[in-house]
């Protein structure tokens, strides 16, 4: 043997170069089949959703006022906090949904289901392509990748709840972005269209966290594309993805700073650690496994001293530095994917606290955009595996892998069923999570809007024997008391209520109410003004503050209030109808005509409006025109032939036109 030849004996193998970043040509043919199957697929497995409705945050988030006003697109943007209850600076997905409600209203359901299956399709069709063009799997395997994204139950919560809009528009954003990423790279050394393309996946980096900031991690992972593909990273790579970081740390920064919900998590440093160890191994079972899926999992125990969250992290580290260890045997792309998987996920996992880990430590919906990672591995690893086998194997492994799609299709099927209302999906939570927070009460609320009443109220009663110091459980209950006509039960409610917070405003006025249907009028104002302390801009509670206020004779008070509720609700009708009594009452019957008249105008047509026709006459008549005043009466009755005010006063008007000699209409 010759000098060279041991030479080159003792040479260890190289780890294989990933491929040509260039994508392989495929025919628009070939294309169209692809996105044709993906789209059936996605239609087959998420087809219930089609007939599904809303459920938990979906009506509070869609029917927030500056998603239905027609002018509120403005405040979506640069008023956020008019959206309550989100606490985050997401406009896009909010704009989409304000799209829709011009489109198709505020609550038809199937079509907002039907925009999420689109998304998902897009996505599952971008997933096709990058790995297409990353060259990281040959193209009928990134399409099984795509295809195995597309069906996999475990994305089902992102799919079918219409709120998981955002976790489905980021990864639209984010994939765009590394397209775009991408095309810059294969620009070559052409610096200004290389950085044109850079600055195209800049923008759409930002409108994925405008979205959504799931994908803030995105620097990191165009770090690890960086080193899969050349083996190290150079100052250029660095230099290129230096503005991916800026704005990525000014958008967390920024969403921090907005971020205001009160975060009732308390772990220490290490129990965070932990926590974060066992839900990434949590997120790994369920892409292999998606057995057990649930809409809110029960939190485990935390627990430093227990072995399995020490397991869990060690098991991490030394997967991760064994996959480095074979990198020369493997390659490079097993511990990118992982890589990717692992840190796409981070923000989710427990390290920093986020507001949702106080009813869970994990959701299925947080895996959306990382499983790419992981599918990617899983998928080119079962290949290498078989690639070198007999025609037949690998024939049948083709199978295997039509079946495992099929399978997670009918998976996906079955488990977004549970999102067709409320009832079945809280019925889902609870029994396999019969202690969730607020689950019982959910679940009662539905009951309750749908007509059964008395399971409603069990259900909610339910949820305060779990949790007795809930302000949204008593209110609840104390609403479908007074509904119920149990108004004194309903009263203690909410007094049980305003023991544990005095200074909310829906209670301290729901309280007034009821203290008005007990006839317990002093207490109630006190409610009331109570209530307008907490928050002026109540129009309602100054409202029935006026309407208590001309019960017990205080007519100038009650204008006053009155007029400030008119100018927080200009234009509202039952204002200007209460409005136009108080001035009636004060012998002020040009104004009162004035405020019936535009009280009519904003009133439907029919018996309802037949208040402010009455109201019309009587002012004339005390103008001293009769004639007209007999018109609108007649009016008022032919809209309510019961309206006793209209029936009392017709006989005084048509005597005034008859002394008057003039000519009337309708006799």
């Amino acid at each position: 043997m010759s000098a060279s030849r041991r030479k080159k004996s003792k040479t260890p193998p190289k780890a294989a170069a990933p491929p040509a970043a260039t994508a392989p040509r495929f025919g628009p043919a070939l294309l169209g089949v692809g996105a044709l199957a993906l789209a059936l697929l996605v239609l087959a497995a998420y087809f219930p959703v089609l007939s599904g409705g809303f459920v938990w945050d979906d009506k509070g988030f869609l029917g927030a006022a500056p998603v239905a006003e027609p002018n509120g697109i403005w405040r979506i943007w640069f008023s956020p906090k008019d959206i309550e209850g989100e606490g985050h600076y997401w406009p896009l997905t909010y704009t989409t949904f304000w799209l829709e409600h011009r489109l198709w209203g505020s609550f038809w359901a199937p079509g907002y289901h039907a925009t999420n299956l689109v998304l998902h399709f897009v996505n599952a069709f971008l997933v096709w392509h990058l790995l297409r063009r990353l060259g990281a799997l040959p193209t009928w395997l990134a399409w099984t990748a795509a295809a195995l994204f597309a069906a996999h139950p475990a994305h089902a919560e992102a799919v079918a709840w219409v709120i998981g809009r955002k976790d489905l528009l980021a990864t639209l954003f984010y994939l765009c972005t590394a397209l775009a990423w991408l095309r810059g790279l294969e620009a070559g050394e052409a610096g200004a269209t290389r950085w044109r393309w850079h600055l195209v996946a800049l923008a759409l980096f930002a409108a994925s966290l405008l979205c959504k900031s799931i994908g803030l991690t995105l620097p990191i992972a165009l770090l690890i594309h960086g080193w899969w593909r050349h083996g190290r990273l150079t100052f250029g790579d660095c230099q290129r993805i230096y503005p991916f970081f800026v704005v990525a740390v000014a958008f967390g920064l920024g969403d921090m700073r907005y971020y205001e919900e009160n975060i009732n998590v308390h772990h220490t440093e290490l129990e965070r650690v932990l926590i974060s160890a066992q839900s990434l191994w949590f997120y790994a079972g369920k892409l292999l496994w998606p057995a057990d899926l649930m809409p809110v999992y029960p939190h485990w125990r935390v627990d430093a001293a227990a072995v399995v969250p020490w397991i869990c992290l060690f098991g991490a580290i030394a997967l991760a530095c064994a996959l480095w260890l074979l990198r020369g045997r493997i390659g490079r792309g097993a511990l990118a994917g992982a890589l990717f998987f692992a840190v796409t996920l981070a923000p989710t996992l427990g390290l920093v606290p986020f507001g949702y880990m106080q009813f869970s430590f994990v959701a299925n919906r947080y895996q959306y955009l990382a499983d790419i990672g992981a599918l990617t591995v899983l998928v080119g690893a079962a290949w290498q595996t078989v690639a070198a086998l007999a025609k037949e194997i690998r024939i049948a492994a083709a199978g295997v892998a039509a079946a495992l799609v099929i399978v997670l299709g009918v998976l996906t099927w079955q488990y977004a069923g549970i999102y067709r209302n409320e009832i079945v999906f809280f019925k889902r939570v609870l029994a396999s999570n019969p202690t969730a927070q607020g689950a019982q009460h959910n679940l009662g609320t539905a009951l309750f809007a749908a007509g059964r009443r008395e399971e409603g109220l069990a259900a909610v009663r339910a949820s305060l024997a779990l949790y007795p110091d809930s302000m949204k459980a008593l209110y609840s209950a104390g609403e479908m008391l007074r509904a119920l006509g149990r108004t004194e039960q309903a009263l203690a409610h909410f007094q049980r209520a305003l023991a544990i917070n005095a200074n909310n405003s829906i209670v301290q006025y729901d309280t007034a109410q009821a203290l008005v249907e007990l006839g317990r009028d002093d207490e109630a104002e006190k409610h009331f003004r109570r209530t307008m302390a907490i928050d002026p801009q109540h129009w309602r509670a100054r409202f029935h503050l006026a309407k208590l206020l001309l019960r017990t004779n205080r007519i100038a008070t009650a204008t006053r209030q009155a007029r400030q509720a008119l100018g927080i609700r200009p234009g509202n009708a039952d204002i200007l109808l209460l409005l136009a009594s108080l001035e009636f009452n004060q012998q002020r019957y040009r104004a009162a005509l004035d405020l019936y008249r535009a009280a009519k105008e904003k009133l439907p047509s029919g018996p309802i409006s037949a208040l402010a026709w009455s109201g019309m006459a009587a002012a004339l008549h005390h103008l001293d025109r009769p004639v007209e005043a007999l018109r609108h009466v007649d009016q008022a009755l032919a809209l309510d032939p019961s309206l006793e005010d209209a029936r009392n006063n017709r006989a005084a008007i048509a005597a005034a036109a008859t002394a008057k000699r003039e000519p009337t209409q309708g006799r």
